[in-house]
């Protein structure tokens, strides 16, 4: 049997780190470049962090694509967290292998494919019905959700497989309802599935492209079409300070809720251990 070298496995790893960082690293120093050719240093300077929030049509955008993306994570929790439930508890209903198709549909299916059809979809209920009006924040909702919705019940499904289910029958044998169960007992055992499909929902759907370009309208033009558009014309330092701006708003997020997941599961722990203690006892 042949041992793993401990030193190439080390080599490989920081080399694969570095073919994933060091662009991301690369990005951020340039955003402080002083000059106008991104790939020439000649300084450092903050002017396009000052460009950047002069600019009307990218603060536009971004504005657009955060409330989209929030409504969308929101939404996505929603109808995910029940889809989830549904295939993790039901077992094999009638039409389940249907309702299951259609859950993971969005998962292999192009991108490009589900815009045309929500495109033609739109288009056609604007023709019988009067709604919706035009293409703008409501159908790239709609369209984000369905996408997201997928996610989120792959993780919440997931989870709850995994979950022990002794705490919610010792609550039925206290007599609690159904309905209270799944709020004092399953919602915060499945809460960081919830947190993490949340924080996915709303990754994608900011960072949506192909999707938001069929179903937006005039008016309704998000980030990354605007971002998009620009990049066509050529490498702009404006496009380095946004980048910026969200790899650290991204890193405080991501820290700030691990921080809270981490709290939350010794929190939980330490609980759990008062109540068998007191039963114990």
């Amino acid at each position: 049997m042949i041992k793993p070298n401990k030193a190439m496995s080390s080599t490989v790893l920081g080399l694969g780190y570095l073919f994933l960082y060091l662009p991301i690293v690369l990005l951020v120093v340039y955003s402080f470049n002083e000059s106008k050719l991104v790939t020439l240093w000649s300084g450092f300077s903050t002017k396009w962090y000052s460009a950047l929030l002069q600019d009307d049509e990218l603060i536009t955008a971004a504005w657009l694509s955060i409330r989209i993306a929030l409504m969308t994570g929101t939404a996505a929790v929603l109808f995910g967290t029940i889809a989830g439930f549904v295939l993790a508890r039901f077992g094999r209903f009638r039409m389940f292998t249907l309702f299951s198709a259609m859950i993971n549909a969005p998962l292999v299916m192009p991108e490009v494919i589900i815009g045309i059809s929500m495109l033609l979809l739109f288009v056609q209920m604007e023709q019988l019905f009067g709604w919706p009006a035009g293409r703008g924040l409501l159908t790239i909702w709609i369209g984000h959700t369905t996408l997201c919705v997928s996610y989120v019940a792959i993780i919440v499904q997931s989870r709850v497989k995994e979950m022990d289910m002794s705490l919610e029958e010792a609550a039925m044998d206290l007599g609690a309802t159904p309905f209270k169960i799944f709020f004092a007992i399953t919602l915060p055992l499945i809460s960081q599935a919830l947190i993490s499909g949340w924080l996915l929902s709303f990754t994608l759907s900011l960072d949506d492209l192909v999707l938001t370009a069929f179903l937006s309208g005039p008016g309704s033009t998000t980030l990354p079409m605007v971002v998009f558009s620009r990049v066509r014309l050529g490498l702009n330092p404006e496009m380095n300070a946004l980048a910026t701006l969200f790899i650290t708003s991204v890193t405080i997020g991501v820290v700030a809720v691990n921080q809270y997941m981490r709290a939350s599961e010794r929190r939980l722990a330490r609980e759990m251990r008062m109540a068998f203690a007191e039963a114990a006892a």
